[in-house]
């Protein structure tokens, strides 16, 4: 969105119009009202801005649920924003610190900021984009002036009266619609910038899990977080803000239910353990906060093969930080044994798993020709440097 379709959709008239075209699914929906709104008499700028709106509004309820409705957005931030339930765990940890007020330094469309000011806390909110400075706004204005935003740069914000901060450093090129990442010497604010920041108050800074662990200061609290499966952020915790003895931790959100695994340090892998009757797969963020040996050791598992994340044990216990499966067999690693195993069994219904090997499970898919009415799990890994592949059912 640009300023002048931004400007042409905040009137009483533009956000009334959004509000009566309601949601557009599909393509050709969006077209159709793009026509019967130019037929009408409505601007370029304000068909665009409406048009858009309706179509990011079905995209954002999957982060912001029935919320999205009465929200503004743009590609770049909605792509950006945290999802609002992880926000309010964020703003969680503020109030229990008993944070009254933070600066919300490159809040985007104001995902983390609802949250923050949903709670309670008074949030300050700034974005260096002019666009998105004014849809945060939008978002937040029926919070009053519990949340203010401000369009500026993150550096040159007035911190005083402030007792927290939250970033979110800009980690792509700038933009509303297509964007693309850059390198870390590249975000905005700086790295350098942040991490001098969060050194003399209390703060947490949003970062892409993937973040180099070895540039991870000492001193702060390094949580990893999925949702529903995915591996979306990790989260740096300073000052009061981090707990105490804890450096390492994997929060995992299933719904509206979450559990978490904290250590003081990375924990060393478990030792391998013959393959037994159930294989597990640690969750995304316990792989990323190197955490896989706190949970075997709560399964009574050892590692399927060093270097490789997969547990396997005997034990029949499963936990809501891995993926469990009973194995029923191994089945031949070779392609065309592997179809014609499958086909003998009637699976025509396969989920493909696959850690230390090089396979694309959709290619695999087509080649197997799967046929029949069964389903299963089919996992590909290595053993002692061998292939193998090993049939299973999900448990639970």
């Amino acid at each position: 969105m640009e300023i002048a379709e931004l400007t042409a959709l905040l009137t009483p008239a533009g956000l009334t119009l959004l509000d009566e075209v309601g949601p557009l699914t599909t393509t050709d929906e969006a077209a159709r009202t793009v026509s019967r709104l130019r037929a009408a008499g409505h601007s370029p700028d304000l068909v665009a801005a409406v048009v858009g709106q309706a179509r990011l509004r079905v995209r954002a309820t999957a982060k912001f649920g029935p919320f999205a409705d009465r929200m503004l957005f743009t590609r770049a931030g909605l792509e950006q924003a945290t999802r609002l339930s992880i926000a309010a765990r964020h703003a969680g940890r503020f109030r229990a610190a008993g944070i009254t007020t933070v600066a919300d330094l490159g809040c985007g469309v104001g995902g983390d900021a609802l949250g923050l000011a949903g709670l309670g806390i008074r949030v300050h909110a700034i974005d260096a984009d002019e666009v998105t400075a004014a849809i945060a706004a939008y978002n937040l204005a029926p919070f009053g002036d519990v949340a203010t935003v401000t369009h500026g740069r993150a550096e040159e914000a007035d911190l005083g009266g402030v007792d927290a901060v939250w970033l979110d450093p800009a980690r792509r090129t700038g933009g509303h619609a297509e964007t693309r990442r850059v390198s870390s010497d590249q975000w905005s604010p700086s790295l350098e910038w942040v991490f001098a920041l969060l050194e003399g108050m209390p703060g947490g800074v949003k970062l892409g899990p993937a973040f180099d662990r070895e540039a991870i200061p000492d001193g702060l609290e390094a949580q990893w977080i999925s949702a529903d499966g995915s591996t979306i952020e990790l989260v740096l915790w300073s000052g009061r803000l981090a707990r105490d003895g804890v450096r390492r931790a994997a929060l995992v959100v299933r719904g509206d239910d979450a559990w978490e695994l904290t250590a003081p340090a990375d924990a060393p892998d478990a030792e391998p353990h013959a393959l037994g009757a159930f294989v597990h797969e640690p969750d995304g963020a316990v792989i990323r906060a190197r955490l896989i040996g706190e949970v075997a050791r709560s399964l009574e598992a050892g590692m399927l093969a060093p270097g490789i994340a997969y547990l396997t044990s005997d034990a029949p216990l499963t936990s809501p930080f891995v993926s469990s499966f009973r194995v029923r067999e191994e089945l031949p690693a070779d392609t065309k044994k592997l179809s014609r195993a499958l086909r003998e069994r009637g699976i025509g219904t396969l989920e493909i798993k696959k850690r230390g090997v090089d396979v694309d499970p959709a290619a695999l898919r087509t080649r197997l020709s799967l046929r029949g009415d069964a389903s299963a799990t089919l996992i590909l890994t290595r053993i002692e440097g061998r292939r193998v592949a090993l049939l299973a059912d999900r448990v639970g």
